[in-house]
Order: structure tokens, then C-alpha cells, then sequence
């Protein structure tokens, strides 16, 4: 009864509360494991941000800026269940739950509950089926940094998780050379109302000739990887500006598309001397895309601007963002890495700044009149030492914000130190 009991406490908590690193096996109906991490931060910077986004990139603006602020939290803890079932018409079934504690309106005291992942596969070895809410397709690039937003804002889109049916083909051309083919239809986020879902894919290369090396937070080791990806989607004015158009526009309902493309890579400079340990390895990873109206995934800075016509088009912008990752020994990590999202079609913005009200929005998220940035970017190095299933780490980063016909330049600096406790 005893066992019995705990197990089922156990099964609970997996399902509830979700993680990333999986350690330890429980029984239950079907295999399963249970795992994720304990994560305090310490972050110090020179400018505002409200919770949560304190603990992730954002930008630093006239507002903001020179204003200090400083938190510890542990929000970022997570914990994970991971189901391991029966074959089901000779594929391998398994499902993932995964949440955090940065839900709407949540404090250190209180924080909520939010689903970042729940979705199960049927793999049939070189073709998968997704279904569940995983990470969005385009923008699959993510900053090894310590804060919470993995390059969101500056050229790494791929913040957000998404509701989606995915498919997964892998093509072999010898044990060391193949690609993989991934095309999915996704929850249009850039639209609160009823329309067609997004439509992503990606075309990915893979080769064992130049070895392996870590990528993401020195974990999963992978050989070189070239690929593109990109999404095709429709958005609506009047479902994401609530009717607050500026002058000009005729009706409050008008439809444009969002679409991205761009190109992405992991490149082992200095390969892994067996595969498997860290020691002596240097990774580049790197990634640019040019996007209209993904203000969703970050990828573009608004979602839609107007002419003097009224006519309503897509927001065009572009990000580029690359990274070096070093491991000198197996245990200490060093990260290093720059990025940058801006706009590509700077008159049309001064056309719709124009015509906007005094003060007010032109298109969704927009800035104030005569207030446009061009471009922000950032820089970042970090620290890691990892020990047994602990690992501590120090992180710095300098934002900037550039605005079209401004000598306005708002930069901030961040510190950030973190503790880990994977289980």
C-alpha cells in the first residue's frame, strides 16, 4: 500500500510540474520517468523589467533605462514526466509533459504554473509523428545563455511552444551523411481569431565528417548541421489591434501574410576526441532568417504597418545571432555570443509613424510616434563548472536599442548567477 501510494505521488508531481534532465525510473502502468532541476538565480542589471520577463533578454529603452534592479528567484525550476509505452503499428510511442513555475501574474512567493510542453510521438526509426504543444519550428537556434530567453529579441525566434501535428523524416545516405525533412501545422499565435494554422518546415543536413561537439547548454553532443526552415501563416488587424488602427486605414478588418525563412547551423570546429567527453571541444553555432508579421515569435518587431493609402501590409524585419561554445576541460564551459533584430523596410515605418496619433500605436506592440527602433542587439559571455549533477554559473550581457532619426541610444548591463541542481 505504502508503495503503492508513493507511486502514485510520484506519477502526480511528473504530470503537474514537467523539466528537462532525466535521471531515475519509476514503474507505473507503462515505463516512465520522472526528472528536471532546481534553479536559483541571482540578477543584477541597470535597467527596469518587470516579472516574469525579468529573468530573460528584452530591450532597453529611454524608459527603462538607468534605473537599477536587482532579484533572486527560483521560478525557472522545473521537473518533467516522460512515458515510455507499448509499440503501436510497429512504432515506438512515448509522451512528454513538462511545466515551470512562470505562469500569468506569478510571484517568488506565488509562483503559477505554466505548460511549456505536453505532446506524445509514434517513431517509426527514421519517420515520427509529433502531436502536443512542443517548440515552434522557425527560429530553431537557441542562445546558450543562463537567462530565460535563449535569444528571443535578438535574431533567436524560437521562444515560443506551440500546439502542432509534425512530422519528422530522416534520409540516409551513409552512416555519416543525412538529412532530415520536418514540415508541421502549427496554432497561428499572430491570430486571435478564427483563420488558418501555419504552415513551418525545415530541411536539415547532417554529417559525422567533422565529429561532434556540445550544443545547447554543453548537453547533447551533435556532428555539423547545416539547414533551413521557415512558416507561411495569415494574420488579422482587428483581431490583434483591437479595432486602434492608424488614420487611413479603411475597416478595421484586413488580412495580410506572415511568413519567414532562414538558415541555421551547428558546426564542430574542434571535435570531441571520443564522441562523447567535452574536453577540448569549440562549437559554432549560428543562425539569420528575414521574416513579415512574426511579431509572435519575436522574430519581427511589429506585426503589421499601414500606408498613406491605407492600404495594411506585413512588418518586414530580420535577426542574425552566432555563438561560441568552449569546453578547455570537461567540467568548465565557456559561452560567447552576439546578436541583432531589426527592420528591413525602415520608409514604410517613418510612412506609418506618420500617420499614427500622437503618442499612440501604429500596428501591434507599436512604439509611440517618432519612436522606432531599427535595430537591438546583444552581447553575452558566460561561466559554467558542473560537478556531479550540480552546476554553478556567472553570465554577462550588454543591450542596445538603436532608433531610426535618433541619437537616442539606451543600453543597459546585466549579471546574472546561477545555481543548478539537476535530478
Amino acid at each position: 500500500m505504502k508503495k503503492t501510494l508513493l507511486l502514485s505521488v510520484a506519477c502526480l508531481v511528473g504530470v503537474l510540474f514537467g523539466g528537462n534532465a532525466i535521471a531515475g525510473t519509476i514503474s507505473t502502468k507503462f515505463d516512465a520517468t520522472i526528472g528536471g532541476y532546481v534553479k536559483l538565480d541571482y540578477i543584477s542589471q541597470d535597467f527596469s523589467t518587470a516579472l516574469p520577463q525579468f529573468g530573460t533578454l528584452t530591450t532597453v529603452t529611454p524608459t527603462n533605462e538607468n534605473q537599477d534592479q536587482s532579484q533572486f528567484t527560483a521560478r525557472q525550476s522545473r521537473l518533467n514526466l516522460t512515458v515510455t509505452g507499448p509499440e503501436a503499428y510497429g512504432a515506438k510511442t512515448r509522451a512528454f509533459v513538462e511545466a515551470d513555475f512562470y505562469g500569468p501574474a506569478g510571484t517568488n512567493e506565488r509562483g503559477n504554473l505554466r505548460m511549456r510542453h505536453a505532446n506524445f510521438t509514434l517513431d517509426w526509426g527514421n519517420t515520427q509523428v509529433l502531436l502536443g504543444q512542443w517548440w515552434d519550428v522557425f527560429g530553431p537556434f537557441a542562445a546558450s545563455t543562463l537567462d530565460f530567453g535563449t535569444g528571443a529579441n535578438i535574431g533567436g525566434p524560437n521562444n515560443p511552444r506551440v500546439a502542432q501535428a509534425r512530422v519528422s523524416h530522416k534520409i540516409n545516405f551513409n552512416e555519416n551523411n543525412w538529412v532530415q525533412i520536418i514540415a508541421a501545422l502549427q496554432d497561428p499565435q499572430q491570430d486571435d481569431e478564427e483563420g488558418p494554422v501555419n504552415a513551418a518546415g525545415q530541411i536539415n543536413f547532417f554529417s559525422k565528417a567533422l565529429g561532434v561537439s556540445p550544443g545547447y547548454w554543453g548537453l547533447p553532443m551533435q556532428p555539423l548541421m547545416v539547414g533551413v526552415f521557415g512558416m507561411w501563416g495569415e494574420s488579422d488587424t482587428s483581431a490583434q489591434n483591437a479595432g486602434q488602427n492608424a488614420p487611413g486605414i479603411e475597416g478595421a478588418d484586413e488580412d495580410f501574410d506572415s511568413w519567414g525563412v532562414g538558415i541555421n547551423t551547428h558546426v564542430p570546429i574542434l571535435k570531441s576526441s571520443d564522441g562523447k567527453s567535452r574536453a577540448g571541444t569549440l562549437t559554432l553555432e549560428a543562425q539569420a532568417y528575414m521574416a513579415e508579421g512574426l511579431t509572435h515569435v519575436q522574430a519581427t518587431q511589429y506585426s503589421f504597418i499601414t500606408d498613406a493609402g491605407g492600404d495594411v501590409d506585413a512588418a518586414e524585419g530580420y535577426g542574425a545571432i552566432a555563438q561560441l561554445i568552449y569546453y578547455p576541460t570537461q567540467p568548465l564551459g565557456i559561452t560567447a555570443g552576439y546578436g541583432r533584430r531589426g527592420i528591413s523596410d525602415t520608409s514604410d515605418y517613418r510612412e506609418a509613424a506618420a500617420l499614427a496619433p500622437a503618442g499612440g500605436p501604429f500596428g501591434v506592440g507599436g512604439d509611440p510616434a517618432g519612436t522606432i527602433r531599427s535595430y537591438n542587439d546583444a552581447y553575452w559571455t558566460n561561466v559554467t563548472y558542473d560537478f556531479a549533477n550540480v552546476r554553478f554559473g556567472a553570465e554577462y550581457m550588454h543591450l542596445e536599442t538603436h532608433y531610426i532619426g535618433s541619437s537616442e541610444e539606451p543600453e543597459g548591463d546585466r549579471f546574472q548567477l546561477s545555481a543548478m541542481y539537476f535530478f
